[in-house]
This record gives C-alpha cells, sequence and structure tokens, in this order.
C-alpha cells in the first residue's frame, strides 16, 4: 500500500510541529538556526547540491546515512565521535562490533572538503552529519525539519562506549531505557524505528529468530514471533547463522522510498528484528503501529518524525568553546 502523497498545507502543518518543537529543544542546546548566517551562510545549499549528487551516484546510501547520524547521537552525543578513525593506543567508535557495517563515511568527508573550500575550519562535522541526514529523508521522499546548529566536534571516540546504542536484539524493556537515557521517549522509539523503512541489514543481525532462537541451533528453534511465510523467505536468503554478508531490505520493496509501509510489515508480524517484534508487546506502541498499517496517516508519522529527529539531534550536544571544528573528519586535530 502505497503512502499517500501529502498536500503543501499537510508540509506547512508539519513543518510547524517541527520548529515548534525545534525551538524549545534548540534553546536548551545551545544551537541557532541561523548560526552560521555570517561565517558560512551557504551551508544548507552546499550540503544539498552534494547530496543530490552523492544519491544519485548510489540511492542506497540514503539509509546508511540516516543510521549514521543516529549511531553518532547516541554515543557521546551528536559530536561526529562516531566519523574519528582508531589510533594505535585507542579503538573508536566505528571499529566497534554495533558499528562495522555503517556506510558513508567517505560521502561526509565529501560534503566536509567542500564547505572546507567554502569556509575554512567553520562547520564541523557534527552539523554536516545532522545536515545529511535530513536531505537523505528528504530525498527518499520523506519529511523535512528544521536543522539548529552549532554543534562542535567531540575529540574523543571510544569502541566500548557503544554498548549505548539500541541492538537490534533488545526487548521492549530494554529499549525503553536506551531511550529514555538519552531524553527520547517510548513516542521516539516507536516513531524512530521506522526509519526502517530506508536501508538494508546482514543476516547476522537477525538469523537467530531463524534458526537459533532459544539456543537449541536446530531448525525448529524459531522466533514464533515472526510470521511463518517470511521466515521461510529468509531462511532462503539467509542460509546460516554464521551468514553476515547478505543484505536484505529492511522494509521489502520499499527500502529506498521513505514510507509508512515499515508500520504494515510489522503489524503482519514481518519485521526483521527483535526489537521490530518488540513495538507489538506493549499497548501504546502496537496502536501506533497498527495506526500507521492502515496506510491513511502517513503525513501523522512524517510529522512525528520531523519532532523526534529534531530531538535525537540535539542530545548532548557540544557548543560554544566546547570540542572543535575538525579539519578532517576521520581525525582530531
Amino acid at each position: 500500500m502505497a503512502s499517500r502523497p501529502l498536500s503543501s498545507s499537510r508540509m506547512i502543518n508539519m513543518g510547524v510541529a517541527a520548529a515548534l518543537v525545534l525551538s524549545a529543544a534548540a534553546m536548551a542546546a545551545g544551537l541557532e538556526m541561523d548560526f552560521y548566517s555570517s561565517t558560512c551562510p551557504h551551508v544548507e545549499q552546499i550540503v544539498k547540491e552534494e547530496m543530490v549528487e552523492i544519491l544519485k551516484e548510489a540511492p542506497t546510501l540514503a539509509g546508511p546515512l540516516l543510521r549514521l547520524h543516529f549511531h553518532d547521537c547516541f554515543v557521546r552525543g551528536c559530536d561526529g565521535s562516531v566519523l574519528l578513525d582508531s589510533t594505535p593506543t585507542s579503538t573508536a567508535e566505528k571499529d566497534a562490533t554495533p558499528n562495522l557495517t555503517l556506510r558513508g563515511f567517505g560521502s561526509v568527508q565529501r560534503i566536509k572538503d567542500r564547505l572546507e573550500k567554502a569556509c575554512p575550519g567553520t562547520v564541523s562535522c557534527a552539523d554536516i552529519l545532522a545536515l545529511m541526514a535530513r536531505d537523505a529523508v528528504v530525498f527518499a521522499r520523506g519529511p523535512s525539519w528544521p536543522v539548529a546548529l552549532g554543534r562542535r566536534d567531540g575529540r574523543v571516540s571510544i569502541a566500548n562506549e557503544t554498548n549505548q546504542l539500541p541492538p537490534p536484539t533488545a526487548n521492549f524493556t530494554t529499549l525503553v531505557q536506551m531511550f529514555a537515557a538519552k531524553g527520547l521517549g517510548v513516542k521516539d522509539l516507536v516513531v524512530l524505528s521506522g526509519g526502517h523503512t530506508l536501508g538494508t541489514a546482514h543476516c547476522n543481525l537477525f538469523s537467530d529468530r531463524l534458526y537459533n532462537f532459544t539456543g537449541a541451533n536446530n531448525l525448529a528453534d524459531v522466533d514464533p514471533a515472526l510470521d511463518a511465510t517470511y521466515l521461510a523467505r529468509l531462511r532462503s536468503r539467509c542460509r546460516s547463522l554464521a551468514d553476515n554478508t547478505t543484505l536484505n531490505e529492511m522494509d521489502p520493496g520499499s527500502f529506498l522510498s521513505f514510507d509508512a509501509s515499515y508500520y504494515r510489515l510489522v503489524a503482519k508480524r514481518r519485521g526483521l528484528f527483535h526489537s521490530d517484534a518488540a513495538l507489538l508487546t506493549d499497548p501504546a506502541t502496537r496502536a501506533y503501529v497498527q495506526r500507521q498499517a492502515t496506510g491513511l496517516f502517513a503525513d501523522e508519522f512524517f510529522r512525528d518524525f520531523a519532532n523526534s529527529m529534531v530531538k535525537m539531534s540535539t542530545i548532548d550536544v557540544l557548543t560554544g568553546a566546547q570540542g572543535e571544528i575538525r579539519n578532517k573528519c576521520y581525525l582530531v586535530n
């Protein structure tokens, strides 16, 4: 079922709602809409132009770029720490197990290089990530939202701290606790999970549901929360627990488009991850999933997603004299 196109009035209402959320979140975080108005006034246009070319060359990067921002913000806040390379004395976030499948680092640096030519030493990698995530969603026909700017880049990236990232194996209680630790509520959880409408996932992130749900490790040891027909289809692609190379669309048939069809899959017990299935175990999130599964309220989801992204993008940001503006996103100055 295709999502309904949004009318201009709905888009305006969505923008107003996101702006209201932004006003409070940005004020609390110390960010500003016009932060670069005098120092790099064309920053958003430059990011947009590069994103058009990046996604033209590699349309499958929309989901990974959104995920990159999410993984950045959940560890040390939205400070670009996920972009840093490991050093001889410290293993960085990007080399921790949860981040080994992240993609898009080169695209971030591509935009950083252009901004360095236009406005040397001015725009942070953390701000670039926030803008790229927004534009990735927009170019995938999803909602837009205002991005307040002024984030500074962190100087620290520690692999072990990625234990703050909500894993795909998490149950509902764990997910709620991990989101709450970042100032995000149950509604943010079910709404941001909708980002799984974009992109792909490796078999090893969910193959225990197909072969080893309780640890018995046999063909009968499957997750009863997973639709049997879909399970058989996944098994035809993911041949074993050890398969860590095969990719699966998280929203089959629609993984390049941002829409509400993810919820239809979850309602049919066809979400890939434990964390997707967990949304059906709580009355509030189950009600949201079932409402969106009708396909009649995509504009509501778009508005909610915009609002939750605004909140997420302000988690524990560095501002003012904190951190630095990196010259290269993968290295501290």
